[in-house]
């Protein structure tokens, strides 16, 4: 039992994904944006509101981006993922609960609690991806890597969907009203992440330190030179260089798609609602999906399902181009589910694989910091198109370009040859253990 993957320690920190997803489905993606334009930002130009909501984004990311690195080589020096899990967690979990008693016209304090919940949501991330590599027995890293990612489309889509029936029907909770009921959902969404959050810190257990403890302005120290030491590493361990180079390509068109869709049917023509539901569909769509792709990376290899996941993707983005009904947003919401989370936790697995075990924590502040770029590129490249052709679908048709090029990097990325190389590098450590 004890390397079964379905045991306590690993679906406890599978249950985080659950917990934290209610936040990026609920709030990031859901309501928080509606809810600052029509609620808190009321008397604001609309152009402004969005503006204000676009910085609060940036801030948050740019944060996270400065600081991921430095903070997981900082959690690897003495032991301290969960500590510091725990720190961002409790940040995102206070700040989004603090939310609801924001009042109407208030948007600087929303857009102040925002940036923090995200930045406690984001931070807290790290850490959760770094403990992949001491919870997962030998040669299930892609199992339990696609469990964390189907709890999390099931657990944040079954707290979605309570919101938006909360929303569309506020009598049958006893609320006045819909603003009401978006209010409560913050403080729901606040108490589920604290919830299942408990099961990690409960039983999911570090390994002991092998270096003697110092104070926390050594550690500090230490760190950074090790962070610096850890840029000449990426570059020694080209196999890990290239795959974050694909990665990197190849989620900032995930990220767009996910950023963009609503935005991208409305430009059709489609009913909002219809869009909020497709969403929805692809949480629920998600949940066996990522489990499937774990069972298939396990079975395939990781590399080989991140491939079949960009072909489905870039088949998906020719027929978004050529979309003309709504009942095709729907068909294109499932085939979406069926990969967004095998792509996601396939990556995960396989770059765990390709780095150091013990350096797990900023080598995993890397891959997020890249995470957090993700979705600048491609955005970007959608809005120069539609402005230069004006046409929107040849402006999601330029999304391809980041899947073929991702698809082309991924080829060149030696899963054995990685594996080896970073084994080399944790015997090195061992040897020299403070070089």
């Amino acid at each position: 039992m004890k390397h079964h993957p379905g045991n306590r320690r690993v679906i406890a920190w599978a249950l985080y994904d659950w917990a934290n997803s209610a936040f990026a489905v609920t709030i990031m993606a859901g309501f928080f944006p509606v809810f600052f334009k029509e609620y808190w930002s009321t008397g604001e130009e609309v152009t402004r509101s969005s503006f204000y909501l676009g910085v609060a984004n940036s801030t948050a990311s740019l944060v996270i981006v400065a600081l991921a690195p430095l903070l997981g080589a900082l959690a690897d020096q003495g032991s301290g993922k969960k500590p510091f899990l725990f720190l961002f967690a409790l940040l995102g979990i206070l700040m989004t609960g603090a939310l609801y008693g924001v009042a109407q016209g208030a948007w600087p304090l929303a857009m102040g609690l925002y940036i923090l919940a995200t930045i406690g949501f984001s931070g807290s991330i790290i850490f959760y991806d770094a403990l992949l590599v001491n919870v997962a027995p030998p040669g299930r890293l892609d199992f339990v890597s696609g469990l964390g990612y189907a709890l999390g489309y099931l657990g944040g889509g079954l707290l979605f969907a309570l919101s938006v029936t909360m929303t569309l029907h506020p009598d049958w909770f006893g609320l006045a009203n819909s603003a009401s009921a978006v209010r409560w959902s913050f403080l729901l969404v606040a108490i589920w992440w604290a919830l299942f959050s408990v099961p990690l810190f409960l039983f999911v257990k570090e390994p002991r330190p092998t270096r003697p403890l110092q104070n926390p302005w050594t550690q500090l120290r230490q760190a950074t030179r090790q962070l610096v030491r850890t840029f000449g590493e990426i570059r020694r361990l080209r196999i890990v260089f290239l795959f974050l180079l694909s990665y990197w390509l190849y989620i900032d068109g995930v990220d767009t798609i996910i950023k963009m869709a609503v935005d991208y049917g409305m430009a059709l023509g489609f009913d909002s609602s219809g869009l909020i539901l497709a969403l929805l569909i692809t949480q629920f769509v998600g949940f066996p999906a990522a489990i499937l792709f774990g069972m298939l990376g396990e079975r395939l290899g990781a590399k080989a399902g991140i491939y079949i996941a960009i072909t489905v993707y870039l088949l998906v983005v020719v027929w978004a181009s050529r979309m003309e009904r709504e009942w095709e947003f729907y068909a294109m919401a499932v085939t979406i589910g069926l990969v967004q989370g095998g792509i996601q936790s396939l990556s995960r697995s396989l770059y765990a694989r390709l780095i150091p075990a013990d350096k797990a924590g900023e080598f995993f502040g890397f891959y997020n910091m890249l995470g957090r770029f993700a979705a600048i590129l491609g955005p970007v490249l959608m809005g120069w198109v539609s402005l230069v052709t004006g046409s929107p679908r040849l402006s999601i048709l330029a999304i391809a370009i980041l899947f073929f090029l991702g698809l082309i990097l991924l080829f060149f990325v030696d899963e054995r040859e990685g594996e080896r190389m970073a084994r080399a590098l944790e015997n090195e450590a061992k040897v020299s253990p403070y070089s």
